[in-house]
């Protein structure tokens, strides 16, 4: 499809978003004796600094109308926005009920819709969304040749090989459909993307219909009054998902399951579970024979089928459980349970996602992204289960990002409680708040009278300090848990993204590697 002013004012009345079109002191509900209106644009945009000749500029956010001064000169051909901007330009304007919905649609036209020419799989949850996302791509890329790409909170990947690190857990609604439609050149096929709460509450991916999606799991995160305001809105705006698609896999597990199964039955769509043990249609259970292993078993109406033992590069039994959504989703989107592609999963790591690097016979440090309660909880229990015969030393260094996700202060020490001995509270994204602060409340929820407690900046001499203690307990194994950047390689710090080399290569350089 080419994007015209006509065909633009077509895509936002069928979806019900335009209101009028104003042309000089013309106010009229369609695009007749409007010159050029059939005039493809060559350019889409949201950014008045890329306007160029014949630009299509969505004003959306806290867009001020000087914004527009200047760019009739650079090429403004029309713009899209929720008020009357004519004082600022002659040019024809779209206005609209949400200028974020109109240009997720009008995205998806001016790159005549990419996501018909691929299975789109949608992946949502509190975590694991990355880790599932990685393995789910690892298997349609062996499935099918290569030809499947990915939208991640680590990486984008448009060529089924090349990975290029990304901004956003799930692009800007224009950037995404670009993207897609520079998958689909290159030969793509499937596309596995995380979607974020925030991708339903700014609508990024307004108008997208997966065709398989993945709930994995929901827990309080992301509370606050720039993100979400209550547990209730942060649900809400995850669900939407499920009525944006075409077939649900869902976590067995799942707080709030019932509810989940009610939203894909009015939807219409048929769920798939997975579990670790349980019932449900996908079922990985911990292979006896190998502490870090599983097996498989995939249910498709009344056969069943038990894949050769696995174990992944990967460890850690929550792993497993995104193992198992990925097979799960996989199945889902074509692959037959049989086929060898499932054991794909073996082999991926993911940047800053349970990062083992060892120190020595009694000193393993682990980077990992865990970032709230239920990811602390999970990462410090899995230590407990493979290492707990060793009665190991738990030493935990985190921050907590400032401004937002206030909860998650108390989350990440809850999670740890009573089981990790070394608290060392430091610097991660403090933005506008002092990064002492936070670590000082953070100190505060620590219950354990055992437990000790210290506050480290900046962020290298925290790391330092951690594996320095470890060594001086070196007649006990210790692990050293780096958790909430994963493979972060920035902070931010008053509003600004300050460089860090990132917590792998700091504890290479502080155990001498």
């Amino acid at each position: 499809m080419t994007l015209t002013l006509n065909s633009a004012a077509a895509v936002l009345s069928e979806h019900n978003l335009l209101r009028e079109i104003i042309n000089g002191d013309s106010w009229q509900l369609d695009t007749a004796h409007i010159d050029g209106a059939d005039t493809p644009f060559t350019n889409l945009t949201y950014d008045t600094r890329t306007v160029a000749p014949n630009t299509l500029l969505v004003c959306k956010g806290r867009f001020r109308p000087e914004f527009l001064d200047g760019t009739e000169e650079r090429g403004l051909a029309a713009y899209v926005a929720e008020s009357d901007l004519s004082s600022h330009t002659t040019k024809p304007g779209l206005i609209v009920n949400d200028a974020r919905k109109a240009l997720s649609l009008l995205a998806a036209a001016f790159y005549d819709h990419p996501e018909r020419d691929l299975t789109v799989i949608g992946i949502t949850g509190t975590k694991g969304k990355t880790t599932t996302a990685y393995f789910t791509q690892s298997i349609l890329n062996t499935y099918s040749a290569g030809r499947c790409a990915l939208f991640s909170s680590v990486d984008n990947c448009l060529d089924g090989h090349t990975y290029a690190e990304s901004d956003l857990t799930t692009p800007e609604s224009l950037d995404a459909f670009r993207m897609m439609r520079q998958a689909v050149d290159n030969g793509m096929k499937y596309l596995v993307m995380e979607v974020s709460s925030q991708a339903y509450k700014v609508n990024r991916v307004y108008g997208l219909t997966f065709d398989v999606a993945a709930f994995l799991n929901i827990s309080p995160d992301h509370i606050s009054p720039i993100e979400h305001p209550t547990l209730e809105d942060y649900l809400y705006c995850k669900r939407q998902i499920i009525a944006n698609s075409r077939a649900l896999v869902l976590g067995a597990d799942c707080d709030h399951h019932d509810l989940l199964r009610e939203d894909a039955k009015a939807a219409g769509i048929d769920v798939t579970e997975f579990a670790m043990e349980g019932d449900a249609q996908v079922v990985t259970r911990l292979d006896p024979n190998n502490k870090e292993g599983f097996i498989a078993t995939i249910s498709d109406g009344e056969r069943s089928v038990t894949l050769e033992p696995m174990a992944l590069d990967m460890t850690g039994e929550f792993n497993i459980v995104n193992a198992a959504a990925a097979i799960a989703i996989a199945h889902r989107a074509g692959v037959p349970a049989s086929s060898q592609a499932m054991h794909a999963v073996q082999n991926v790591q993911v940047p800053g996602r349970m990062e083992r690097i060892r120190g020595g016979d009694n000193l393993l440090v682990y980077v990992d992204f865990a970032h709230n309660y239920i990811s602390v909880k999970s990462l410090v229990d899995e230590i407990e289960r493979v290492y707990g015969e060793r009665n190991p030393r738990i030493t935990l260094v985190s921050g907590t990002t400032g401004g937002k996700a206030i909860d998650r202060r108390e989350g990440i020490v809850k999670g740890a409680l009573g089981r990790v001995e070394s608290f060392i509270f430091t610097l991660d994204d403090p933005n506008f708040e002092d990064p002492t602060d936070i670590a000082r409340q953070m100190q505060s929820y620590v219950t354990d009278p055992a437990a000790q407690t210290q506050i480290v900046m900046p962020r290298e001499d925290a790391v330092a300090k951690a594996i320095a203690d470890a060594r001086e307990h070196d007649d006990r194994f210790n692990v050293v848990l780096v958790i909430g950047k994963g493979d972060e390689t920035r902070n931010i710090i008053n509003g600004k993204p300050v460089p860090y080399e990132g917590d792998s290569v700091v504890v290479r350089r502080v155990l001498g590697e």
